[in-house]
Order: C-alpha cells, then sequence, then structure tokens
C-alpha cells in the first residue's frame, strides 16, 4: 500500500469515527466503546478490501461481513454511509421509530448488512456456512466475521472455530477484536481469555496478531491471511474500547455510554473537531 492510499484510508478512519460520535450524541446514548475500537479495521474492509458495489448491494460476487458482536453496529452503519450505501442523514435515525439502522444490524433493513447480529456467539456459525456455501460453489468470495473477545465466552464460537479449521475454510476471514473489555468490566476479571492467538493456533488457525489501530498493519494482515492456502485463517487486533479517543478509551463504562453530563458533552465535541480538523485539513 503506498503513501496516498494510507493516508485516504487514515481519513476514512476520521469520519468513521466522527459518523459515530455524531449518531451516537444525537441518540444520547449507545455502544460507543466496541463501535470506536474497529473504526480502523472497517475503513479497512471498505475502503481497500471489500469487493462491493453500493448501487448494487445484492451483487452476486460480493464479498460479505459479519458483524458477529453487533453492538458495534453504530461503527459498520459509519463505513456503510461512507461507502456509499445510504445518505450520511440517516446515521441520525439510528434507534428510532422506523429506523433502517436498528440498535443492532438487521439484514432487512440496512443496504450493506448481509446478516442479522447482536446475539452474541451466532456470528461465527453463520460465517461458516456462507464461506461453506463459497466454497461449494467455487466462488472467489470471501467472507469477514467480526467477533469481540467478550464475545470468545460463548461456547458456539469455538464449535464454529472447529468446523472452520477442520473444513480449512481459509475464505472465511476470522478478526477477533481484543478491546480487552465487556459489558461488565475487563475480560481477564470476568472470563480470563489468555492468549487469543495461541488459542487460535490450537484449533488449527494460521493467525496473525497486530495493532488494531494500525491501517497499514491491518491490510497486509488480510492480505496475508489471503494468501495462505491450506488452513482457517484468523487475524487479531490488539485494539482499546473506545479507540482513537482518548477520554473514551479511559473511561470506565466506556461499554455503553449515556451522554447526559457535562463532561462527556464536552468530550464528545472536542473530539469531533479534532477530527474534523484533520479530515478538512487532510481532503486529496
Amino acid at each position: 500500500m503506498n503513501e496516498q492510499e494510507l493516508k485516504k484510508l487514515k481519513l476514512l478512519s476520521a469520519k468513521i469515527r466522527v459518523n459515530v460520535i455524531k449518531m451516537l450524541k444525537n441518540l444520547g446514548h449507545g455502544h460507543i466503546g466496541g463501535s470506536l475500537s474497529i473504526v480502523e479495521l472497517m475503513s479497512v474492509l471498505y475502503g481497500k478490501q471489500l469487493n462491493y458495489d453500493p448501487e448494487n448491494p445484492q451483487k452476486e460476487d460480493r464479498d460479505m461481513v459479519v458483524l458477529s458482536k453487533g453492538h458495534g453496529g453504530p461503527g459498520w452503519y459509519s463505513a456503510l454511509a461512507e461507502a456509499g450505501f445510504f445518505n450520511r442523514k440517516l446515521l441520525f435515525t439510528l434507534n428510532q421509530g422506523g429506523t433502517r439502522l436498528p440498535s443492532h444490524p438487521d439484514r432487512r433493513y440496512t443496504p450493506g448488512v448481509d446478516m442479522t447480529t447482536g446475539s452474541l456467539g451466532q456470528g461465527a456459525s453463520v460465517a461458516a456456512g456462507m464461506a461453506t456455501g463459497m466454497k461449494l460453489k467455487d466462488s472467489e468470495q470471501y467472507v469477514y466475521v467480526i467477533i469481540g473477545d467478550g464475545e470468545l465466552n460463548e461456547g458456539q464460537c469455538w464449535e464454529a472455530f472447529q468446523y472452520i479449521a477442520n473444513y480449512k475454510l481459509n475464505n472465511c476471514i476470522v478478526l477477533i477484536d481484543d478491546n480487552k473489555k465487556q459489558l461488565d468490566g475487563t475480560t481477564r476479571e470476568i472470563m480470563n481469555q489468555f492468549d487469543i492467538a495461541k488459542k487460535m493456533e490450537a484449533f488449527g488457525f494460521y493467525v496473525q496478531k497486530i495493532k488494531g489501530n494500525d491501517e497499514a498493519a491491518i491490510n497486509e494482515a488480510i492480505e496475508k491471511a489471503k494468501e495462505v492456502k491450506d488452513s482457517a485463517v484468523c487475524v487479531v487486533l490488539d485494539t482499546i474500547k473506545g479507540q482513537g479517543i482518548p477520554f473514551f478509551e479511559t473511561l470506565a463504562g466506556n461499554h455503553s455510554v449515556k451522554f447526559n453530563n457535562d463532561e462527556i458533552n464536552h468530550a464528545a465535541d472536542e473530539a469531533i473537531k479534532q477530527l474534523e480538523a484533520f479530515i478538512g485539513g487532510g481532503r486529496l
């Protein structure tokens, strides 16, 4: 990836991040931590890696994304809006009556969403099924499944991983958002994950562990994953809940935030101001 391409991805990341903050502040609450921790990943997927057409969301040979950690929906919606699947104004209808953007993704309502998610643990199984279908059709499509580290408490994830590894579904790229926190605290406190990368290796995956806020590293890892022909593939992204906004990174209850006090609203406004200055100064 050249310098110009990387610059475009960093601008896209900033746009996705500012969208997330604006839409959740407008709503007054929402899952900001896990939405922000996948921003750079979404930027690379929609800015570089995915085969998609926003004018034809049901394109036959499209790559598919399964956001198994459905509470990160605002991060996905922001990326879809920037990719042209729908008008950005729709972001401000998040989780409101009659919206096409429910709190958790729903394939019946949102262009670009191929799988309804939110019940944690199910996305890996669905992605495995999608990848199997693609293999049976000799398709060159990929399915990217994004799984939260807290979600790995669900046994269904590990059953699906066993299946993916056994059948060497290298067209199913497993992306684990290791932001080290879940709803009620840290993953170490609630259910110690130990070394996720080593676990995935033990299950039979080719595993890469990278910094999840580095667009170049994410892109390179996906490229390497696509070169693997004889095993399942996994990328563990070392991220931070609330990634990219220091105030939200350090906020104790940053899984879901209520914009109901001056401190939080001021932090959001300052983040928006800084991100928009970066975007304005970096236009290509």
